[in-house]
């Protein structure tokens, strides 16, 4: 099996399914007791949005690693792995509005215009909805290649945002997300080392990728 076979048939497939393990891994471990969890809610919406963020820079790094290796398959990572840093992204979100808020919107309203860590984190969220919104193909061509490769260069924003947000919320220990901002500034270095790269025509499904890194 050619290196582009392994990475279509089986590291790609491996993500779609296994996407969902590290949600299962963070409920195993609320309901089994391990760790420290002395508010579940708080741990499940902390550790959905720390997936979510590693999710996001390992779909930014799939383009680097392309043109490090010279193999163009890797570029069919990047939907997945986007995908899931929305899925993920989105039961984080969830878990602010009904355990933090109780689905009282005007105190989310409130929270989103006055506390910036809660501005920038939604922001951040709006974008990857976006993304997630035209990734299929058929919005793709309705868009055309060059408005719709702009529109998911916002990934590099959602990224950014989600850092920021990140070394916000956190107040003691700066190790984490220090080494998401550290990895998040070599990605930003390869992709302005590596330069723009050029707008195809609207292909298959590994094409219409969340978030592009183009």
């Amino acid at each position: 099996m050619t290196r582009a076979a392994w990475v279509t048939r089986v590291v790609r497939p491996a993500i779609v399914v296994g996407g969902i393990i590290p949600l299962g891994v963070i409920t195993w471990r609320l309901f089994s007791g391990e760790g420290d969890y002395a508010n579940p809610a708080e741990a499940l919406e902390h550790a959905t949005g720390f997936t979510a963020l590693w999710f996001l820079l390992a779909s930014l790094a799939a383009t680097p690693l392309r043109r490090l290796s010279g193999l163009a398959a890797l570029t069919q990572l990047r939907k997945p792995l986007g995908l899931w840093a929305f899925v993920y992204a989105l039961v984080h979100l969830g878990c602010y509005l009904v355990f933090d808020q109780s689905l009282l919107w005007g105190e989310i309203g409130h929270d989103i215009l006055e506390r910036p860590y809660i501005t920038v984190g939604f922001a951040a969220f709006v974008i990857l909805l976006a993304l997630a919104a035209t990734s299929p193909v058929r919005i793709m061509k309705r868009l055309g290649g060059r408005r719709w490769q702009a529109l998911h260069r916002l990934v590099y924003v959602a990224a950014a945002l989600g850092v920021l947000h990140f070394l916000w919320l956190v107040k003691r220990d700066l190790t984490e997300p220090l080494i998401a901002a550290a990895v998040l500034v070599v990605l930003l270095a390869a992709r302005v080392r590596g330069g723009p790269a050029r707008v195809a025509a609207p292909r298959p499904a590994t094409d219409a990728t969340l978030p592009s890194s183009p």
